[in-house]
């Protein structure tokens, strides 16, 4: 079969088998899911999202009765080109999120859909954790785990997957099942598979057998090492069964396909101290490397000079990182404990092992989460710093290699010289130096024969120098894909190479399941299906597409992630320049790129290198922001349109009492989809209006003042007819402000004003702007020049006008930042029996206030539910009513969640209609709970 098409037959099959709406084939779909985050890229011919084990049998059988290759998608996090197809991509929905914790925590059972830092969430209560712990682990799933044999900086080789593999449920490629913890599947299996698993019985004593090439499998994982299949299952195993699990660790879903797997678990321990080491050079620095080896560490990163110059600039860096010698190397060493006591005799025992050692600068070990997340964010920081730095157009390539850890120093300096023969000048080098496994990070481009000339002899070398002349691997812990795939048989030899091989004909017998990943003939294959980066748009263009975005971007699943947003409108704009007609991509990208967005920003908190994709939304709607008369007109009379928007609200009142809610309710429906959602859905969360508001003068007071700037949305959107609080917000506001002992000041042109956050998120930036600056002079005209704290009653308001280079006396504050720093110590709490679920808005979020919200509501009550996967509600300041279908895909898990909940908090009116009608339990603002908790603190007069 040639990748120009699909059988009819096939496709004509797989009709049956899955739904339309998880089937796609159309040109902006497949592109989207062409890209994972390596540098290659492949445009499937279809993909299909599965939602059950038995899918992807059915999906199996066909494919292999057709012989059409299949890939398989977890999070699309890896990075050597394993994830991607240009046949059929197999990718997770949503039902595969499964996991069952046993034996108080020892064990952890996890569906392949699982994020590997919710099963350790799960875990959290029991400290313990799974062993694996990559750098993606809030991004990557469970399945890409497994098939990678991920590790991380603390896991080392004891830890992984393969070490820690509990139990496998796997599909084979002719679609037959295998459960190593199921009796039945176990006995079932073996009458069906006799033969393959005398095979494989058979290749594994004649590999015992033969005591070279045992030994050397033996010494290769004795290092990091994921290239190549897992040979070590051949002889670390007697059974076939026992072979067969631990095979399909690392295969990259080149054997079969993982259903769940079942982690034998590691200890989280509480205590930790973490110090950052510098020495004078390589040498030093790797003989110290060998020195701490035995010592109780849990984790010694390594960073070169390079490395460390590349984040000196960078925000909250210390000074000190500037002034290191040119060969300067330092280590960042970590030590965890069960106990305090024990922390400290074991940072005795480090110390001790490295005191004769001549050091450059020394930050002595801390315990202080201020210094050792600081330490932490100068390793974290740095392949993001090179992403940032790297010329338009090129990409940014990270390598992972592992030296014998009594030969580093050495292997350090030849990976020095070798960027310095080939000219990657910014090439940098850091890494989990206990095992020997570095990364390093260059800058290539594709776009010239070159370059891509240029490149080849560099990994020609490297591939040299690592597998050859120090016996290293070439892939310790990112899997070999098809980056690594023509320099197998180099690492391991032709024995080993045709144990592989023999492995892949035994379990896919038909070659079907991700041909040219970790074994291909094709010895040029790492350089074909290189990816484009092209430039598109200065907000985006140091994209990586690592995918770490995604797990928070509410349209993930329902249209675009904010990283397929970025692919497609690169494609769209290289096409445009290329004289390609892209109005077609460009109107299928009109709803599922730009209308679907909610631009809240979280993809930016998650982005290594900081790209907030809702920037570059807002960018282009603005281009088709043509409305302009009508928004100056909107920004200069806002008090009339937030009365419009008042009536709106009663005359919906009015058909609701008329019509009744349910007949209401399909017959907005109806409307607004006709309207394309220019007239709005009502729900049964639909605000009530408030009375329009009397701003009250000041008056003459001994009580501490606060200025009150109660959001437009409270002005206008009161509780829902149903809610059990019938107060207006701003009323619940004042009375608590009151309650602590404070005057409230509202700003005399209250009802004028406006953050700008409605023209903004519609692409009007001038009118927004406009509208924010005469807010603030506003408030500090209010605040007697910023001598008065402000309180904004919104969190998105507070967060739009403090961006963009706020005016220094503004002392504003959200819900959030004001209880906790002002009256926390003015009121006394008696904390509710009654669960309440907590929603962190996006803007909470990004005011640094997630932890504080929750704090806040743990005072308030001895049951806190923080639903799980919900990082935005997709609510979007309207889209909520005008994009419905935004909203419920956000919280489409949300009522299963909360539904043993009294209420929920949040700290956005507009968030809380979508959270009240998808949860069915009423959301309010926080003010409202401390209102309910709390009387006011008897106070000491001196105290204030």
């Amino acid at each position: 079969m040639t990748a120009s098409s699909l059988p009819t037959a096939f496709l004509t099959a797989v009709e049956r088998v899955i739904p339309g709406e998880r089937r796609f084939d159309d040109p902006l779909s497949t592109l989207a899911f062409g890209t994972d985050a390596s540098f290659y890229r492949l445009i499937p011919k279809l993909v299909v999202r599965v939602e059950s084990e038995a899918e992807v049998v059915q999906l199996l059988k066909l494919a292999s009765s057709h012989q059409v290759p299949v890939t398989f998608r977890a999070a699309g996090t890896s990075l050597s080109g394993q994830a991607i197809s240009d046949s059929l991509l197999i990718v997770l929905g949503d039902h595969w999120n499964g996991r069952e914790v046993r034996d108080q925590g020892r064990q952890i059972r996890l569906q392949p859909g699982v994020i590997g830092a919710q099963a350790n969430t799960a875990l959290a209560p029991f400290l313990r954790k799974i062993g694996p712990d990559p750098a993606s682990i809030n991004a990557c799933k469970i399945g890409g785990i497994v098939a990678n044999n991920a590790s991380g900086m603390c896991c080392g080789t004891a830890q992984n997957t393969y070490h820690t593999l509990a139990g496998i449920r796997l599909v084979l490629a002719d679609g037959s099942v295998l459960d190593s913890e199921d009796p039945q599947s176990v006995s079932a299996f073996e009458t069906s598979h006799a033969e393959l698993l005398g095979h494989l019985a058979e290749l594994g004593r004649l590999t015992r057998a033969n005591t070279a090439l045992a030994d050397r499998i033996r010494h290769k994982y004795r290092l990091k090492n994921t290239t190549g299949l897992s040979l070590n299952a051949l002889v670390d195993f007697d059974a076939p069964l026992d072979m067969l699990s631990h095979l399909m660790v690392g295969s990259e879903g080149t054997l079969g396909f993982i259903s769940s797997v079942t982690y034998n678990t590691v200890p989280d321990y509480p205590h930790k101290a973490s110090a950052l080491l510098v020495f004078p050079d390589v040498q030093s620095c790797c003989r110290a490397v060998a020195a701490l080896k035995p010592q109780p560490v849990s984790a010694v990163e390594l960073l070169d000079r390079r490395s460390l110059h590349s984040v000196e600039n960078q925000p909250g860096m210390p000074d000190w990182v500037k002034g290191l010698s040119a060969n300067a190397c330092a280590l960042l060493i970590e030590s965890r404990a069960a106990s305090q006591s024990l922390l400290h005799e074991q940072l005795a025992l480090i110390m001790a092992s490295i005191a004769d050692f001549t050091l450059e600068k020394r930050v002595d070990f801390s315990e202080d989460p201020a210094v050792y997340n600081q330490l932490w964010k100068i390793r974290k920081d740095t392949f993001p710093a090179v992403g940032a730095v790297r010329q338009t157009g090129t990409t940014v390539i990270i390598e992972d290699v592992t030296f014998p850890i009594e030969q580093l120093a050495e292997g350090v300096n030849r990976l020095i010289e070798l960027f310095e023969r080939h000219g990657y000048d910014e090439a940098i080098i850091f890494g989990h130096a206990l095992e020997g496994n570095l990364h390093f990070v260059f800058t290539q481009g594709f776009d010239d024969p070159a370059q891509v000339a240029r490149y080849e002899a560099f990994m020609q070398d490297v591939a040299q120098l690592v597998a050859v002349e120090f016996g290293g691997s070439l892939k310790a812990e990112h899997g070999t894909g098809r980056n690594m795939a023509p320099f197998v048989e180099l690492e391991w030899g032709s024995d080993a190479y045709q144990l592989m091989w023999q492995i892949k004909r035994l379990l896919d017998p038909q070659g079907i399941l991700n041909p040219d990943v970790v074994l291909s003939d094709d010895p040029r294959i790492h350089l074909k299906h290189l990816k484009p980066l092209p430039p598109a748009d200065e907000i985006i263009d140091k994209c990586t597409e690592c995918g770490f975005c995604e797990p928070v971007c509410p349209s993930r699943g329902l249209t675009l992630s904010p990283r397929q947003r970025i692919v497609v409108w690169r494609d769209i704009q290289a096409n445009k320049r290329a004289g390609i007609d892209t109005t077609a991509m460009e109107r299928a990208y009109q709803y599922q790129g730009i209308d679907t967005c909610a631009a809240t920003g979280l993809c930016a908190l998650r982005c290594p290198v900081g790209i907030n994709t809702g920037d570059l939304v807002r960018t282009l709607r603005g281009r088709d922001a043509t409305n302009t008369r009508t928004a100056d007109w909107l920004t200069d009379y806002f008090s009339g349109a937030a009365g419009a928007t008042r009536l709106m609200l009663y005359a919906a009142k009015g058909a609701r009492m008329t019509l009744g809610a349910p007949l209401l309710a399909r017959a907005s429906a109806a409307l607004s989809k006709a309207s394309s959602g220019r007239i709005p859905q009502w729900t049964t969360a639909m605000p009530q209006p408030v009375r329009s508001m009397r701003v009250p003068c000041p008056v003459v007071d001994s009580r501490p003042r606060v200025v009150y700037l109660a959001a437009c949305v409270s002005r206008v959107m009161g509780p829902s007819a149903g809610d059990a609080e019938q107060m207006p917000v701003v009323d619940k506001t004042q009375a608590l402000l009151e309650k602590a002992g404070y005057q409230v000041v509202f700003p005399p042109q209250l009802n004028q004003l406006c953050c700008g956050q409605p023209f903004a998120s519609k692409g009007y930036a001038e009118q927004a702007e406009r509208k924010r600056q005469e807010t603030i002079a506003a408030l500090l005209e209010t605040s007697r020049g910023g001598l008065d704290p402000i309180y904004c009653d919104t969190s998105p308001c507070t967060l739009r006008l403090l961006q963009d280079g706020a005016d220094p006396r503004l002392d504003l504050y959200d819900p959030v930042r004001f209880i906790r720093e002002h009256l926390l110590q003015r009121l006394e709490f008696t904390a509710q029996q009654a669960p309440v679920a907590v929603h962190v808005t996006c803007s909470t979020q990004h005011l640094g206030e997630a932890q504080g919200l929750i704090d806040i509501v743990k005072r308030c009550t001895t049951r806190v539910v923080i639903p799980e996967g919900i990082h935005c509600c997709g609510f979007a300041g309207d889209k909520g009513f005008t994009t419905p279908e935004l909203n419920a895909h956000a919280l489409r898990h949300l009522q299963d969640a909360v539904q043993h909940c009294a209420e929920g908090i949040s700290t956005s009116r507009t968030c809380e209609i979508g959270l009240s009608q998808h949860g069915g339990v009423d959301y309010h603002g926080l003010v409202y709970l401390v209102d309910r908790v709390t009387r006011a603190r008897e106070q000491d007069s001196d105290a204030y």
